[in-house]
């Protein structure tokens, strides 16, 4: 079933951003555009609502960041999460990253049900995935993203849950926590913002500008004035002028900046070693991974001088199995491969293997600023000593 969903997930990519040809692939995007519509006025509904005060967020009473995106993934947001939580906490603040665990392993069934029928106010109790001092769930049950966040960060608290007002007061009352940051949290207006960062991807800022389900649009591109702070990941250091321009018009009071995903080391999976990028040079590999946006993954291998061999992608999130693992083993090794790279976001999923006879190896990424550092540093000081 899990294979099944993951083919129709690729068909439904394809569709949407034209690369299926076809009269079937036609009509869908018809019905997916009117479906478009509707999805189009119920988020302009829920924004009155909270507008006009029938809705209100509920306040917890300390600092709430929200780092979000307008569009369903491939920003590289977990990086950024990730600078946000380290510099707050360098500088004093006891943090906590609340996350909804995209695609991680589901409560069972009986539990949900009991849940619903006992009419528990705020759902099931949080996940804590780290409580800032040691590791204590695994990627499958947490999700992809709260595991490395959970892992690159000792000394801040991850929660998961989908109630993260319910996630908000455990961090507090439980852990001490006096700043919060919702990972993906710009639509989740239950919770009140202090700051909303939302991040544009530079190589692809809106995808075809078509909200859900016609286009990868959580809302219309115009709702981005309610940020704070914008970040353009994925640059270039060319400026991004145009861009700018655009998200200027766009929210002209939001402070803007430029960063990139740069390469760090290599890292085995197994054993932990690292090795420097010059590993990669001239080196024959081939490359696996389920994330949004393949391609600039490959690319920053091939800016490191690998050659890369073949490139086996899997749609975001996919769940690898040992025979999977094996197989690409196997086919590394006939066309010549001298190690299989991917990413720390795949590393996570990947099962155990006995296998040694060819190097597995993450990328390991961070953020670069580009433009902007002096606001973002003056933000992180305004957010810390107010």
């Amino acid at each position: 079933m899990a294979r099944q969903l993951e083919h129709l997930e690729s068909y439904f990519l394809d569709v949407i951003e034209g690369r299926e040809r076809g009269k079937r692939a036609t009509l869908l995007r018809l019905l997916l555009a009117q479906l478009s519509l509707i999805f189009r006025g119920l988020v302009r509904l829920r924004l009155c609502l909270y507008k006009w005060g029938i809705l209100r967020p509920h306040a917890l009473g300390c600092q709430v960041l929200s780092v979000g995106n307008l569009t369903v993934g491939g920003t590289g947001k977990t990086p950024v999460v990730e600078v946000f939580a380290r510099s707050l906490q360098e500088r004093g603040r006891k943090v906590a990253i609340l996350s909804r665990g995209y695609k991680r392993k589901k409560a069972p069934l009986w539990r949900r049900i009991k849940g619903r029928l006992t009419f528990q106010k705020y759902g099931p109790p949080p996940l804590v995935v780290s409580d800032g001092k040691r590791l204590l769930l695994n990627s499958r049950v947490s999700g992809d993203e709260p595991y490395m966040l959970a892992s690159n960060l000792p000394d801040v608290a991850v929660i998961v849950a989908k109630n993260r007002i319910n996630a908000g007061q455990y961090a507090i009352k439980k852990l001490g926590c006096d700043t919060l940051i919702l990972d993906d949290g710009f639509q989740y207006m239950r919770l009140r913002h202090r700051l909303d960062i939302v991040l544009v991807d530079r190589t692809n800022p809106f995808g075809n500008r078509h909200v859900l389900p016609r286009g990868l649009l959580r809302e219309p591109v115009r709702n981005i004035r309610r940020a704070g702070f914008i970040f353009i990941t994925k640059s270039n250091g060319d400026g991004a002028r145009e861009l700018k321009e655009q998200l200027r018009a766009l929210n002209p009071d939001a402070e803007i900046s430029e960063c990139r995903h740069c390469a760090q080391y290599l890292q085995a999976l197994y054993s932990g070693e690292r090795k420097e990028l010059s590993f990669l040079r001239d080196l024959p590999v081939t490359a696996l991974s389920g994330i949004a946006v393949p391609q600039g993954f490959e690319e920053e291998l091939v800016r490191q001088g690998a050659r890369v061999l073949r490139h086996r992608t899997y749609t975001d999130h996919h769940r690898y199995t040992q025979q999977e693992i094996i197989d690409f083993l196997n086919e590394s090794i006939e066309l010549g491969a001298r190690a299989i790279i991917t990413t720390e976001k795949d590393a996570v999923r990947f099962p155990f293997v006995e296998r040694r006879d060819i190097p597995l190896l993450f990328l390991r990424v961070q953020i670069e600023m580009l433009s902007g550092a002096d606001a973002f540093k003056d933000w992180i000081g305004r957010i810390c000593f107010q």
